[in-house]
């Protein structure tokens, strides 16, 4: 019994690292639901979702890397200020009420899969 438990958690695991994997990014949009309807509240579950996608974004970046298909020179640019805007949005998720953060998500979740529709 105590392996059924842990299948569904299994499962959301592979689905946010596939989604994580396929797209570059996305794995944490899926993340935070399902952290939610774990029992975490809207803060806690985008921490953890952070913490889930790291290990997971590095594996794909290893591999993709090794198969060729990452050049520093592309992605490098990207580090500094993405570092910057993750210390920024560290100390920024504290201010943020849960309900906030729960609208702003979900406007970027809509604002991101109408851009994608539209391109």
């Amino acid at each position: 019994m105590k392996i059924k438990k842990h299948i569904k958690p299994a499962a959301f695991g592979v689905a946010v690292g596939l989604v994580n994997g396929v797209f570059g990014a996305g794995g944490g949009m899926l993340a935070v639901p399902l952290l939610k309807k774990s029992g975490l509240d809207q803060k806690q579950s985008h921490a953890n979702a952070v913490a889930v996608i790291l290990p997971i974004t590095v594996i794909s970046a290893i591999l993709y890397l090794v198969k060729g298909n990452v050049t520093f020179s592309d992605s490098f640019s990207f580090v500094p200020t993405g570092l910057l805007g993750a210390v920024i949005a560290t100390f920024a998720l504290q201010k943020f009420s849960n309900k906030f953060l729960q609208k702003i998500f979900a406007t970027f979740m809509i604002y991101a899969g109408i851009r994608l529709l539209i391109r």
